[in-house]
């Protein structure tokens, strides 16, 4: 049911693998050599930025035959609708043919029609099955169809392609569905982390046969993201923080809850990042051991909006010590073991990625920071103004 094979992708993990044993020297050059004329792989591959580039560009292409269209035909809701869900089986069919005939993998433009067919075919049906109407869900709607087939093509896409983002997607169209089926805010809260559930259960059961190959790596994402969107609808502080996540079923008050659920809620905040961090360590895996460690910084931070209490202005410079002693801690930990190791586990830098994602973590934290600073004009003071000085000797005549 996917679309490349297991020994193509068993390749390409392969070849990924020894380039980053080289990179560590852990094999020599002439090795590397070797071993790569051994594992050719018939798929297209690209960089990150040309797939980047291919992947707009394609949007782009698409964008401006869709505005064409419109602006030379000017159609009816209904014929709208139409061609776009035509449209949405054309780019599915070129996302397929691109991948399966030219063999590109992670190049860009079969990503962008595999987008595009997702986007195509939730809107195409609300214009032509629904008049175009604005979206308003609520219980018994029949507009309970366009989020749930988004859900499940999007979840098609995450397997017959491998794409991480449509597993994304398929999480968010899942928010929308428990505003369908009744309009209690607890429930919906309930029934999002229910499903979320459902479907990690799934995750852990098909994951067990692919604990070695390079599915391994695809699963234990998706079981992070299933994690963190549990833990992200029984949290009901979170809109402390982000106040404008009302997409993401936040927009209502903590009063609004009953006592019972909202108490509950606190105790699983709590609870959820350590049954998340105790199951990563146990599996050694670091996608789930990162989220149960950003969890477990959540709770913290959401903690004192829960109990009612006042925030401070140095807490965040609290939370800042107790995380780095944390961190001082286990690496002096780990590193006072047979040879840096315990139980599995090193502090040591073993792969190069694990270099390169800090580096794009401390470029993109860089640039946060200085927009956060461009953001703040300088306050200009009234008080104290320099004098006008005369031309010569640097302005020494002028007063002060």
């Amino acid at each position: 049911m996917r679309l490349y094979s297991a020994s193509s992708e068993e390749t390409l993990r392969a070849r990924k693998l020894l380039a980053d044993w080289a990179e560590e020297g852990y094999i020599t050059q002439a090795q590397h050599e070797r071993f790569e004329q051994e594992t050719v792989s018939n798929l297209r591959t690209t960089n990150i930025f040309l797939r980047l580039v291919l992947f707009l560009f394609t949007l782009i292409c698409v964008g401006a035959a869709i505005g064409l269209f419109f602006v030379v035909s000017r159609p009816s809701d209904e014929t709208a609708g139409v061609f776009l869900l035509i449209l949405a089986a054309g780019c599915y069919a070129a996302a397929e043919a691109t991948a399966s005939q030219a063999h590109f993998y992670r190049y860009g433009i079969e990503e962008a029609f595999a987008v595009c067919s997702v986007a195509f075919l939730c809107v195409g049906m609300l214009v032509a099955f629904f008049s175009g109407g604005h979206y308003s869900p609520g219980p018994n709607s029949s507009e309970l169809l366009v989020p749930a087939i988004g859900a499940m093509f999007s979840l098609w896409i995450w397997h017959r392609f491998g794409y991480s983002y449509a597993f994304i997607a398929a999480m968010v169209f899942a928010v929308f569905l428990p505003g369908y089926w009744t309009s209690s805010h607890a429930a919906q809260h309930v029934i999002t982390a229910f499903l979320y559930l459902v479907g990690l259960i799934c995750i852990v059961a098909a994951r067990h046969d692919h604990r070695f190959d390079y599915l391994d790596e695809r699963y234990s994402f998706a079981e992070a993201l299933l994690w963190l969107g549990i833990y992200i609808a029984i949290n009901l502080r979170l809109s402390t923080l982000v106040p404008r996540m009302y997409w993401l079923g936040f927009r209502y008050a903590a009063s609004e809850f009953a006592r019972p659920f909202y108490w509950t809620t606190w105790v699983l905040t709590w609870c959820l990042p350590v049954l998340i961090l105790t199951r990563g360590t146990r599996k050694k895996d670091r996608f789930v051991i990162a989220i149960g460690a950003i969890l477990a910084v959540l709770t913290f931070v959401t903690n004192k909006p829960y109990l009612g209490w006042q925030r401070h202005t140095w807490d965040p410079m609290m939370l800042g010590i107790l995380l780095a002693a944390v961190a001082l801690s286990i690496r002096r930990w780990l590193a006072g073991g047979t040879n840096g190791i315990r139980h599995g586990f090193t502090a040591a830098r073993l792969s190069g990625r694990d270099k390169r994602w800090m580096d794009a973590g401390s470029a993109v934290l860089g640039l946060a920071a200085a927009q956060s600073v461009a953001a703040h004009s300088q306050t200009k003071s009234t008080e104290f103004r320099f004098g006008g000085g005369a031309s010569g000797g640097g302005g020494a005549s002028g007063s002060y």
